[in-house]
Parts: C-alpha cells; structure tokens; sequence
C-alpha cells in the first residue's frame, strides 16, 4: 500500500519539480534580463555626464530624465531605485564639475521625474508585475474580454452579430456579450450585460462577470440563469455592485425564443411579414439589488426572415434624450439600415448611433 502511494506521488512529485524549475528559470531570466537593461542605462547616464561636460551649454540636466523614462518602463522597483541613485549622482558631478549656476530649473525637473518614476514603479510593484509586464497583463485581459464575446458557429440558416464598444475609445468596457450552444448545438443563448460604471472602470468587474456568465450558460436551465446571475452579484458585495442583463433562450430548429430582462432596454424583433419592428418587454429588477428577484420570461417565435436585437442602453439613453424616445430613434434608423441587408447589421447601426458618451453593446440574430 505504501509502495503504491510511493508510485503514484512520484508523477506528481516530478511534475512539481519540473514546474518549480520552469518558474525559477523564468525568474532568472527576467533578472537577467533587468541587470542588462540597468547596465545600458547606467552606460547611458554616463554619456550624459560627459556631454554635459564637455558641452554644458549644448547638453542641460533635464536630458537626464531619458534614462529615467526609460528605466520606468523596463525596470522593476529595486533596479530603478539603482538608477535613480546613479542619475542622481551624475546631475551631482555635472554641477560639481562645470561649476554651473542656471540648474535650479534642469535640477528640480529631473528630482519631480525621479520621484514620479520611483512611484510608477511602487504602483507596479503592488501588483507584482514591472516594465512591460503591466502592459502586456492590460493586453491579455482585454483579449480575454473580447474573445469571451465572440459568438459560436451557427446554422447555415442563421447570421447574428455582436459588437461592442466603450465609452472614450478604451480597449475595456462594462458592456459585453456571451453566448453559448447548449442540448446538444440545437439551442443558443446569449446575455447582454451593461455593468454599472463605464470605460476602465467597470472593465475589470465586466471581466470577471463574463467569465462567472460564461461558466453559468447551459449548465443551468434558461429559466434559472438571472436567477444565479443575480446571486453571484450579491456575494460580490461591490461598492457598485449591479448589472443589468437580457437573457435569450432560442431553438435553432424551431425559432421558438424566452426573453429574460434585469433591469435591461427591451428586445427588439423584426417581423418580416409586416416590416414592423415589435417591442418585447419583460420585467425584472437589476443584478445584485434584491434578493430572490424573479425575471418573467416573454415568449416568442423567429420565423424565416424575421429577427432579433438586443442592445444596451448606451444606444438609447442619453441625458438629454427620453428613453422611450431613444428607443423610437434606434427602430427608426435599424429600419433605414436594412436597405443595406442583415450582413454587418450590427456595425452600420452602430456607426449612425455612435456616441462616445457610454458604453455600447449590441446582438442582432436574423433567420435567415
């Protein structure tokens, strides 16, 4: 018995040493890595130093604040710190040695960079990441994000398309989509989420949310997902702690839909027997407001050439608009953009609606 424990921790072992000498191979190398770029940098402020004695004129203390950049973008904390006392000697030698006397503006620009450099870098520290590192984390999350959003392969007899975009510009934003095949590739579901806040800020709660929804999706049945949504938030306990979200349920063999609302615009359907756009409206409170909420479910049914858009409020919300006349507004120009076909439907409406003010999130699904 104790033979066959031997024999079956020994993998584990092995595959724990081989992990542990990955991640230290990996430390050394970055360590590596920084000493050579503090060692170029360290030869930089030296050339420094000696154009600006041979030249004092020509070369002014404020060109020390090059290495200084530099180092705040390549160098973790202690390294830095390094540098600064390197820059900070060599501004002290120039001063010394070509006896200068207009440096108080030069000397006090290069000690307000060092400071602000030296705290850059004890912002970065905290999160145990440096140099290029951050940014490259920022990169990765963001991708994350998006690539969460996208939408699974659907039916030849099916086009959707969502498309998101943040308020300012930003790579992050707190309107985002998820979508999922579930019983077997037969049904779709999607939620559209806008978490409270906008840009940067709500980027990192939409993140985590779209991974706690993407986990929900299909593992419960239609009817609970809001319901478990809305727990989820309310354990989180933020300081703005809601969403609101519409949830849709479709049979992609019968075009059969349930349409769930927290707090979210109304969904949108395009019925291609009249070429009227019908308003579906459901009820339900925000995400992670109440307790046991309840979400009543609106029924319906995709026929050949009809389709549906869901959407955020940052399509039809704005401080100077009424939200039953941004609605009226966005049916208007969706039926002026259908001249054009369903392909790209959800881009070209997003261009005649653009607004930088909020966050923006759209779905549109056409049968075909």
């Amino acid at each position: 018995m104790a033979e066959s424990v031997v024999q079956q921790a020994s993998p584990r072992g092995r595959l724990a040493a081989a992990q542990a000498r990955r991640a230290l191979a990996g430390a050394m190398r970055v360590r590596s890595g920084d000493s050579r770029t503090l060692t170029g940098l360290v030869c930089l402020t030296i050339l420094c130093v000696i154009a600006a004695i041979a030249d004092y004129g020509w070369f002014p203390l404020s060109a020390f604040a090059v290495p200084l950049v530099l180092g705040s973008l390549l160098l973790e904390r202690g390294h830095l710190a390094a540098l600064a006392v390197v820059v900070a000697g060599g501004v002290v030698v120039t001063i010394v040695v070509t006896e200068a006397t207009p440096v108080r503006i030069g000397w006090a620009a290069v000690m307000t960079l060092l400071a602000a450099m030296l705290l850059m870098a004890s912002y970065r520290s905290q999160l145990g990441v440096h140099g290029r590192m951050g940014e490259s984390m920022l990169i990765d999350l963001r991708d994350r994000l998006q690539t969460q959003s996208e939408l699974p392969v659907l039916p030849e007899q099916w086009y959707a398309q969502a498309m998101m975009r943040s308020a300012g510009g930003a790579q992050f934003a707190g309107d985002f989509i998820v979508a999922a095949m579930t019983m077997e590739s037969s049904q779709l579901e999607v939620v559209v989420v806008d978490v409270s806040g906008k840009g940067l800020a709500a980027g990192t709660r939409a993140l985590q949310l779209s991974g706690a929804f993407g986990g929900l999706l299909g593992a419960l049945p239609p009817e609970q997902f809001l319901q478990a949504a809305n727990r989820y938030l309310l354990r989180q306990d933020w300081s703005e702690g809601f969403a609101t979200a519409a949830h849709l349920a479709v049979s992609l063999e019968t075009g059969v839909f349930e349409l769930r609302t927290a707090g979210h615009p109304p969904g949108v359907q395009w019925r291609a027997g009249s070429g009227r756009w019908q308003v579906h409206e459901s009820h339900g409170p925000a995400l992670g407001l109440i307790e046991r909420a309840e979400f009543a479910p609106i029924s319906g049914r995709l026929e050949s050439g009809d389709a549906l858009m869901l959407y955020t409020d940052g399509l039809v919300e704005t401080p100077e608009r009424d939200y039953t006349l941004g609605i009226d507004k966005l049916l208007g120009e969706s039926e002026r953009m259908l001249t054009g076909g369903w392909e790209n439907s959800a881009g070209r409406l997003l261009e005649r609606l653009d607004s930088a003010g909020d966050d923006r999130a759209i779905l549109f699904l056409h049968r075909r």
